[in-house]
Formats: structure tokens, sequence, C-alpha cells
């Protein structure tokens, strides 16, 4: 800095000031500090508009689970492994979405924070991007944790509720083709008083985030149709989309199953499409539409089928049968499963078993 031109003494006076203001400018007053708190991040918008439950439960309408893949306590051990041609060629054959069963309880801490493995959240984000990539909405559920929570629901609410933070929270920017399924088959000790509590508190932390997404609930007793009744539903949240399973009669569909003791005498049983047959199925179906009109709720029957050890052709007509029965009222469908006991697709010869395809989706 250069000084003006002054005499001596006044030179001497500006120095001294100069130096006064400079010395009380450097100061740091002794202020304590105030706290501060990170703000909870708001959610990230989607550039998509909202779509409501009903719309987007028509989009559901033909969809196939990918099963015994990231159920089962590791990818593999099932003996499948989810590979990018199967995306593809389910796109290509005519089906709308698929149904993705996970374990995710099997890859998280099971003390908090609860946390999930972030390589096991990556297998997920690549199976979701492949869903999109063909085309395909998809359902990401919680599959397997039933076995904890039909034991000890109370006792594993809190891990359950933190799962499902952390997945809201990953992916609430992902687009509205994807949806969420909080928990399948609940049973056991979870009742339908618990599960219909529980409903409340997990869609709490999913709407933190993920205000529209469309969310699939069912009921208790294996998601049951006999069991919709029991459940009860925010009124406020018109983003849900009920969901049953549907294997009646058992002794047909699970004939010969080996995880069900005493299925082995099944063996044999055949569904031949009598009326009596099909009234059966048709007074279920008829039961799920009469609550679904009480309730105002849109229906994805998300899984049936046939294992099998039953003959094709019982296979065919049943499965045809209830998927048209599904159609006429309005439920959206997805068929238990691609490629494995159940399959539609043989990983053997890799060929579409084209029977039970054509019974999902005739020809037009």
């Amino acid at each position: 800095m250069q000084l003006p031109s002054l005499t001596p003494s006044f030179r001497s006076v500006y120095l001294i000031i100069v130096i006064l203001f400079v010395t009380a400018c450097a100061v740091v007053p002794n202020i304590p500090a105030v706290p501060t708190s990170t703000p909870t991040p708001a959610p990230t918008p989607t550039a998509e508009p909202a779509v409501d439950a009903f719309t987007m439960n028509k989009q559901l309408a033909r969809t196939v689970n990918l099963a015994n893949a990231l159920e089962a306590p590791k990818e593999g051990d099932w003996g499948v492994t989810l590979q990018e041609q199967y995306f593809q060629l389910i796109h290509q054959k005519g089906f709308t979405a698929v149904r993705l069963p996970v374990r995710w309880s099997a890859h998280a801490l099971e003390t908090a924070p609860y946390t999930i493995d972030p390589e096991f959240f990556k297998r997920v984000d690549w199976a979701v991007q492949q869903a999109f990539a063909n085309n395909l909405v998809i359902i990401v559920n919680m599959h397997h944790y039933e076995e904890e929570m039909a034991i000890d629901p109370l006792g594993h609410q809190e891990r359950f509720i933190a799962l499902w933070k952390q997945i809201a929270e990953h992916y609430q920017s992902y687009p509205n083709a994807l949806l969420f399924e909080p928990l399948n088959e609940p049973n056991g000790l979870l009742s339908a008083k618990l599960w219909n509590n529980l409903i409340v508190s997990t869609l709490q932390v999913i709407r933190a985030t993920n205000p529209t997404r469309n969310v699939v609930v069912g009921p208790t007793n294996w998601n049951n149709l006999d069991d919709l009744d029991e459940l009860v539903l925010p009124a406020n949240d018109q983003h849900i989309i009920v969901t049953f399973h549907y294997y009646n009669p058992f002794q047909f569909t699970h004939q010969g199953a080996e995880w069900v003791q005493g299925s082995n005498s099944w063996l044999g049983t055949k569904w031949t499409a009598t009326n009596g047959q099909k009234q059966y199925v048709q007074f279920d179906f008829n039961t799920v539409g009469a609550w679904a009109k009480k309730n105002q709720r849109p229906i994805f029957l998300g899984e049936f089928g046939a294992y099998s050890k039953a003959d094709m052709d019982s296979r065919i007509l049943w499965t045809a049968f209830v998927a048209r029965e599904a159609e006429a009222r309005n439920f959206s469908w997805s068929y238990w499963e691609f490629c494995s006991g159940f399959g539609l697709y043989d990983l053997t010869t890799n060929q579409w078993r084209e029977g039970l395809v054509q019974a999902l989706l005739p020809p037009q």
C-alpha cells in the first residue's frame, strides 16, 4: 500500500491509525459456535407425472415371475442366475412386466443400521435396468423374509422397516415403471392386525421418498383371497394395487412338489375343465371381484401356476382358464414362473414350452 505525501508528524499519526484499523479487522470475535444440522434431502422429483393404481395395473396385464434367482439364499443356489437374454425373451414373447422376488434379508446387516450390501443393490439395479431396456414394467418385492416375520414379526419389525427405508431412498428417482411389493405372502404369527399396522408403518417410510410410486400389497395367510376382508389399507393412499395368489386346487397344482409334505400321494391328479372345476375357480374370482368393487382397488393376481409333475394337458387347461377368468374381471396376472419347476421356458433346451405360453398368450 502506498501512503499519500504527508509531513512527518502527520505521516506517523496516519500510520498508527492504519495499523489500528487493520488490526481491529483481523481480530476474530470470540462468539460461541451455533450448532447446525444437515437437513433431510427432499425427494428427487421424477420428470414423469404420477400414474394412478388402476392405470398402472393395466401395464401389469401379462407378467411373469423371474423366480428362483434373487430370492434364493445366494443367486444360483436354486439353479437360476439371471441373464440379459431372459428379459429380451420375455419382452419378445409379448409379456408386459416381470415380478422380481428378492431376498433382501440375506444381504443386510442383522443389527442396526441393517445396511444392505451395496454390491447386492447393484445386482438388483442391473435387473431393473434390464427390464426398462426391454420395455418391461418391474415389481421388486421382499421375498422369503416371511421365514422370520412369520415367527417373530414384532422382533423383526424394526429391521423390516429399515430395509424398506433404504430401498425406497435408493430408488426414489427411478421411473414409475418400477413398483414395490413390501412382503410376499405374509403368514404365520404375522396376523392380519399386525400386518395392517406394519403396512401403515412401511408405507410411511416409502412415501417419504416415493410419494406416488405404486405399491403392491396382499392379505395374510400367504396372500390368500379368503383373508381379503381382513386387509385394511390407508384410505387416502390411492397408489396401492392389491394382490392375491392362486394355486387352487392345491392337490393339483402342487402334486409331487418336493417342499410339500405328502404331495407325492397327489401324483396323477388331473384338471380337465369340468363344469365343477371351472365353477370352483369362478366362485373364488367372483369373491375377489366383489371385494375389489366394494373397496375400489385394482387387483393383481401375483402368482399362479401348476408344478411340472402334473400332466402337461392339465397344466395348459388350468393355466388358460385361470388367466381368462382373471382377464374377464380386469385382474392383471403374473405367472409363476419363468424357467424353473413351473417354468414357461426350458433352460436345458433353450426353448419355450409353447403350450403353456399359448395358454397365457393365445394367438390373436
